[in-house]
Protein backbone atom coordinates (compact mmCIF):
# COMPACT_ATOMS: atom_id res chain seq x y z
CA UNK A 1 0.00 0.00 0.00
CA UNK A 2 1.60 3.34 -0.61
CA UNK A 3 2.23 6.03 2.29
CA UNK A 4 -0.79 8.36 0.29
CA UNK A 5 -3.16 5.78 0.86
CA UNK A 6 -2.33 5.14 4.33
CA UNK A 7 -2.18 8.90 5.51
CA UNK A 8 -5.62 8.83 3.97
CA UNK A 9 -7.15 5.73 5.52
CA UNK A 10 -5.28 7.32 8.92
CA UNK A 11 -7.06 11.11 8.17
CA UNK A 12 -10.48 9.10 7.59
CA UNK A 13 -10.38 6.86 10.67
CA UNK A 14 -9.28 9.61 12.89
CA UNK A 15 -12.18 12.11 11.42
CA UNK A 16 -14.95 9.45 12.19
CA UNK A 17 -13.60 8.74 15.68
CA UNK A 18 -13.38 12.46 16.20
CA UNK A 19 -16.92 12.59 15.24
CA UNK A 20 -18.03 9.86 17.42
CA UNK A 21 -16.41 11.30 20.34
CA UNK A 22 -17.98 14.45 19.86
CA UNK A 23 -21.63 12.60 19.22
CA UNK A 24 -21.23 10.71 22.24
CA UNK A 25 -20.61 13.27 24.31
CA UNK A 26 -23.19 15.68 23.37
CA UNK A 27 -25.55 12.67 23.86
CA UNK A 28 -24.64 12.15 27.01
CA UNK A 29 -25.03 15.98 27.72
CA UNK A 30 -28.33 15.99 26.61
CA UNK A 31 -29.24 12.80 28.69
CA UNK A 32 -27.96 13.25 31.75
CA UNK A 33 -28.73 17.12 32.38
CA UNK A 34 -30.94 17.92 35.00
CA UNK A 35 -33.90 20.52 34.93
CA UNK A 36 -36.92 21.84 37.29
CA UNK A 37 -39.42 24.27 36.87
CA UNK A 38 -43.13 24.67 38.07
CA UNK A 39 -45.90 24.77 36.12
CA UNK A 40 -49.89 26.04 37.38
CA UNK A 41 -52.96 25.49 34.61
CA UNK A 42 -56.83 25.75 35.76
CA UNK A 43 -60.10 26.16 33.62
CA UNK A 44 -62.10 29.09 34.48
CA UNK A 45 -65.38 29.80 35.89
CA UNK A 46 -68.20 28.10 33.74
CA UNK A 47 -71.43 30.55 34.06
CA UNK A 48 -74.52 28.70 34.88
CA UNK A 49 -77.07 28.13 31.83
CA UNK A 50 -80.12 30.42 31.72
CA UNK A 51 -83.23 29.39 30.94
CA UNK A 52 -86.51 31.37 29.64
CA UNK A 53 -89.65 30.62 31.32
CA UNK A 54 -91.57 27.88 29.95
CA UNK A 55 -95.07 28.47 27.96
CA UNK A 56 -97.20 25.91 27.09
CA UNK A 57 -97.46 25.19 23.30
CA UNK A 58 -100.91 24.77 23.29
CA UNK A 59 -104.48 25.59 25.80
CA UNK A 60 -104.22 23.96 28.82
CA UNK A 61 -107.27 21.93 29.91
CA UNK A 62 -108.81 20.14 33.14
CA UNK A 63 -107.22 16.52 32.46
CA UNK A 64 -105.21 17.20 29.20
CA UNK A 65 -101.10 17.76 28.94
CA UNK A 66 -99.59 19.93 26.66
CA UNK A 67 -96.00 20.81 25.34
CA UNK A 68 -93.97 23.49 27.39
CA UNK A 69 -91.50 25.69 25.04
CA UNK A 70 -88.39 27.39 26.32
CA UNK A 71 -85.00 29.20 25.51
CA UNK A 72 -82.17 27.53 27.01
CA UNK A 73 -78.61 30.28 26.39
CA UNK A 74 -75.12 29.72 27.30
CA UNK A 75 -72.60 32.48 28.09
CA UNK A 76 -69.90 30.15 28.00
CA UNK A 77 -67.06 29.39 25.39
CA UNK A 78 -67.89 26.04 25.44
CA UNK A 79 -70.79 23.48 25.13
CA UNK A 80 -73.11 23.33 27.85
CA UNK A 81 -74.72 20.28 29.14
CA UNK A 82 -78.45 19.94 30.36
CA UNK A 83 -78.73 16.38 31.61
CA UNK A 84 -82.80 17.12 32.73
CA UNK A 85 -85.30 19.82 33.20
CA UNK A 86 -87.53 20.22 36.44
CA UNK A 87 -89.66 22.49 37.96
CA UNK A 88 -88.21 25.20 40.34
CA UNK A 89 -90.58 25.50 43.16
CA UNK A 90 -88.28 28.67 44.60
CA UNK A 91 -90.27 30.74 41.92
CA UNK A 92 -93.70 31.88 41.14
CA UNK A 93 -95.94 30.09 43.07
CA UNK A 94 -94.44 26.09 43.69
CA UNK A 95 -93.20 26.67 40.25
CA UNK A 96 -95.94 28.41 37.74
CA UNK A 97 -97.60 31.45 37.61
CA UNK A 98 -100.99 32.24 35.30
CA UNK A 99 -101.83 35.57 34.08
CA UNK A 100 -103.35 38.61 35.87
CA UNK A 101 -106.41 38.21 34.18
CA UNK A 102 -106.65 34.39 35.94
CA UNK A 103 -105.57 34.81 39.16
CA UNK A 104 -108.35 32.73 40.78
CA UNK A 105 -107.42 29.66 39.02
CA UNK A 106 -105.84 27.58 41.63
CA UNK A 107 -101.87 26.75 40.65
CA UNK A 108 -101.66 23.24 42.36
CA UNK A 109 -103.70 21.38 39.66
CA UNK A 110 -100.45 21.85 37.44
CA UNK A 111 -98.00 19.39 37.42
CA UNK A 112 -94.72 19.46 35.44
CA UNK A 113 -92.86 15.75 34.53
CA UNK A 114 -88.95 15.77 34.55
CA UNK A 115 -87.76 16.14 31.14
CA UNK A 116 -84.29 14.41 30.21
CA UNK A 117 -84.46 13.57 26.61
CA UNK A 118 -84.70 9.90 26.51
CA UNK A 119 -81.97 10.03 28.72
CA UNK A 120 -79.82 12.08 26.34
CA UNK A 121 -80.58 15.82 27.81
CA UNK A 122 -79.38 18.40 25.76
CA UNK A 123 -76.29 20.48 24.73
CA UNK A 124 -76.21 23.87 23.89
CA UNK A 125 -74.10 25.25 21.73
CA UNK A 126 -71.19 27.85 22.99
CA UNK A 127 -71.14 31.75 22.96
CA UNK A 128 -69.34 32.27 19.61
CA UNK A 129 -67.39 36.34 20.13
CA UNK A 130 -70.20 38.40 21.74
CA UNK A 131 -73.16 35.75 20.66
CA UNK A 132 -74.73 33.68 23.38
CA UNK A 133 -75.72 30.00 22.46
CA UNK A 134 -78.99 29.20 22.40
CA UNK A 135 -81.41 26.02 22.14
CA UNK A 136 -84.67 26.23 21.77
CA UNK A 137 -86.38 23.04 23.44
CA UNK A 138 -89.72 21.68 23.49
CA UNK A 139 -90.91 19.50 26.19
CA UNK A 140 -93.09 16.94 25.01
CA UNK A 141 -96.87 16.70 27.17
CA UNK A 142 -94.29 17.83 30.35
CA UNK A 143 -97.47 19.98 31.68
CA UNK A 144 -100.90 18.61 32.61
CA UNK A 145 -103.60 20.23 34.51
CA UNK A 146 -105.73 17.89 37.12
CA UNK A 147 -109.20 17.27 36.37
CA UNK A 148 -110.50 19.38 39.76
CA UNK A 149 -109.38 22.40 37.87
CA UNK A 150 -111.75 24.92 38.62
CA UNK A 151 -113.17 26.98 35.69
CA UNK A 152 -111.63 30.32 36.72
CA UNK A 153 -108.54 28.44 34.60
CA UNK A 154 -110.55 28.50 31.20
CA UNK A 155 -108.64 30.44 28.87
CA UNK A 156 -105.38 31.04 31.35
CA UNK A 157 -101.95 31.89 29.87
CA UNK A 158 -99.47 30.02 32.11
CA UNK A 159 -95.67 29.85 33.06
CA UNK A 160 -93.93 27.23 34.16
CA UNK A 161 -90.24 28.33 35.73
CA UNK A 162 -88.03 25.50 35.49
CA UNK A 163 -84.40 24.47 36.46
CA UNK A 164 -81.17 22.22 35.22
CA UNK A 165 -80.07 20.99 38.40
Amino acid sequence: MNIRRRTRNVVIIAAATALMITGAGAAYAYWSGAASGTGAGGTGTLAAVSLSPGTPGAALYPGGQTNVVLTATNSNDSVAHIGSLSIDTAQGSSGFAVDGAHSGCVLSTLSFTTQTNGGAGWDVPARVGVVNGTLNVTLTNALAMSLGAVSTCQGATFTAYLKAP
